[in-house]
């Protein structure tokens, strides 16, 4: 078997671990609170703790709860189920929280060793002074105040003396960088807002350019992986390390995961919900592993996402399809058949036994009576041909049965194969039939089909050898259970949906037929008993999954993806 080859973060940690620049790998996981991940924090959960497993490291859940205006404990939550739906632990669970009072500390030390000041700039201000990337900054008036007068402000800062965006604690490096990132950077900013966790202990909140690298070097994070756009910060992050004379953690980048037809904006996927463009962040058209899972994505098929897609340097788009075959891989392997009508035809098969005949005891002897039990038969039909150890089972066939309306044309058009007047079809796991009469409502609407059936051809094959050129999948009337079935489709109409005419967002490509509901479904009863989550492969028409909104008497399933990619 060909070796395969090492992306260029396996290629970097073999060198560390060969040279002993160190002896065990220790990454991170470190999302903000302020909304439920995506499939793009998916790929990042993939790669940290796949790493950390790879070389027999460790790997950190660390939330980066900086900005308490936009955190909740409810996002803490969803992440912590999310990371575990993927089939990941953490070795150690931390918030940038826990080490605040370390923050502060190691902000005094900066401005004791005259390498932070406050600064009374405004933001608006703040921005001006920092020029342009082509003409060099302005150093700010507070720039040169003293140790001492920047040690009491900063203090007063803490202590809430001030109000918001009034004063900011900035590091002093260099105004004429041509990285912007070193342009005297803000490290705290005053917001006085309660805090998730530590409550109103602290006005002053540190910035995630100076919270990220401490926090990685007090839990001695050997690799740190961010996406690409933070590799022009890399150079703050390792400043900030030096000038602390802290644990060394380094950061790597790699390309951020973007995928066509799809949003993958924290900020927007908000608006999406805050505006109900959706049910919520678990809408089964949203790209939250929330979502996907809602719509019946499994862990299984979102690592092999994260597998196939690889590990870059480059941006670049993925194809949505291609998620969309992951799924189809795994579920092929283990989702469990059965069969659905979705718009249901009412097929009676005049030739059939429509009661069953037991035999009683009368006056001493044996007589058939009829009973008003329908005539049913339990057919032998396979779970999963792709897994043999899955077995089989007993699917009820009788004399009324339900086919999908599609599978029957009045007048076939060339290359219509299924039923039809006068056609003889088979019927899955089941005999073959003949449609000889349509029957139609008073508007002339087809609602019943009547049909013969060949007995002689019980389990699909005809002893005379005939063949025929369809195969039904169907339902007995009888036993079938109600359901209602939501399509999903696309939820952008466009590839790129932030590709709009002036004056319009994304929003206005939204799909609108990103969503259709059947409310008549037939489904055979072995899935009377399901719960939310199980999957199926519904014959012919896709794969499904049981929604959380189904109740007994109610079931709702979520189309996960067509057996085919349509597109």
């Amino acid at each position: 078997m060909e070796e395969k080859s090492l992306n260029f973060l396996e290629e970097i940690i073999e060198a560390d671990l060969k040279s002993g620049k160190h002896k065990t790998v220790h990454t991170r996981f470190p999302p903000e609170p302020n909304g439920y991940l995506h499939i793009g924090h998916a790929k990042s959960i993939c790669l940290n703790f796949g790493l950390a497993i790879k070389y027999g490291g460790k790997c950190n859940l660390r939330f980066d709860d900086t900005n308490p205006t936009k955190e909740e404990v409810e996002y803490v939550e969803s992440i912590r189920e999310d990371v575990k739906w993927l089939g990941f632990q953490w070795d150690g669970e931390y918030f940038a929280s826990d080490y605040f009072q370390q923050l502060y500390d190691w902000a005094i030390q900066l401005i004791k060793d005259e390498k932070a000041y406050v600064c009374d700039l405004t933001q608006e201000q703040i921005s001006i002074y920092r020029g342009t990337p082509q003409t060099p900054g302005t150093e700010s008036p507070y720039r040169d105040r003293s140790v001492e007068e920047n040690l009491d402000l900063f203090e007063r800062m803490k202590n809430g003396e001030f109000p918001d965006g009034t004063r900011v604690l900035r590091a002093k490096i260099d105004m004429a960088s041509p990285n912007m990132q070193f342009r005297d950077p803000v490290l705290y900013r005053i917001l006085h807002s309660e805090h998730h966790r530590t409550g109103n202990a602290w006005c002053i909140y540190p910035m995630y350019d100076y919270a990220h690298g401490q926090s990685d070097s007090i839990e001695k994070i050997t690799h740190s992986i961010c996406t690409l756009e933070f590799d022009v910060h890399r150079p703050l992050y390792d400043w900030l390390i030096e000038a602390l004379n802290i644990f060394p953690s380094h950061q790597y980048e790699f390309a951020r995961l973007n995928i066509n037809y799809t949003i993958m904006s924290k900020r927007k996927l908000l608006q999406l919900v805050e505006n109900n463009h959706v049910w919520g962040w678990d809408d089964p058209r949203m790209p939250t592993i929330s979502g996907l899972r809602r719509r019946g994505y499994t862990p299984a098929s979102l690592r092999l996402f994260a597998e196939k897609i690889g590990v870059s340097k480059r941006d670049n788009v993925i194809d949505v399809s291609l998620l969309e075959w992951c799924v189809r891989e795994d579920l092929n392997q283990t989702a469990q058949r059965v069969m659905t009508v979705l718009n249901p035809l009412k097929v009676v098969i005049t030739n059939y036994p429509e009661t069953s005949t037991s035999l009683s005891h009368q006056s001493g002897s044996l007589s058939g009576v009829e009973t008003t039990e329908p005539y049913t038969e339990y057919l032998d039909a396979i779970n999963n041909p792709e897994n043999p150890d899955a077995g089989t089972r007993k699917v009820p066939f009788s004399r009324e049965l339900y086919i999908e309306r599609e599978d029957f044309m009045e007048v076939p058009e060339k290359k219509f194969f299924r039923l039809a007047p006068g056609v003889e079809v088979r019927l899955r796991y089941a005999y073959y039939i003949t449609c000889n009469e349509v029957i139609k409502d008073a508007e002339g609407n087809i609602v019943e089909l009547r049909c013969t059936y060949d007995p002689q051809t019980k389990g699909g094959g005809s002893p005379d050898g005939r063949k025929v050129k369809a195969t039904l999948h169907w339902v007995s009337a009888n036993h079938a259970i109600d359901a209602e079935v939501r399509l999903f489709d696309r939820l952008f109409s466009v590839a790129n949906p932030d590709d709009v005419e002036e004056g319009k967002t994304f929003i206005d490509n939204i799909n609108p037929n990103s969503l259709q509901v059947l409310s008549n479904c037939k489904i055979e009863p072995f899935i009377k008993s399901t719960k939310p989550l199980d999957h199926f492969q519904f014959e012919r028409l896709g794969y499904f999954t049981t929604d959380k909104d189904s109740k007994e008497g109610q079931l709702v399933f979520n189309r996960t993806v067509s057996l085919k990619d349509s597109k």
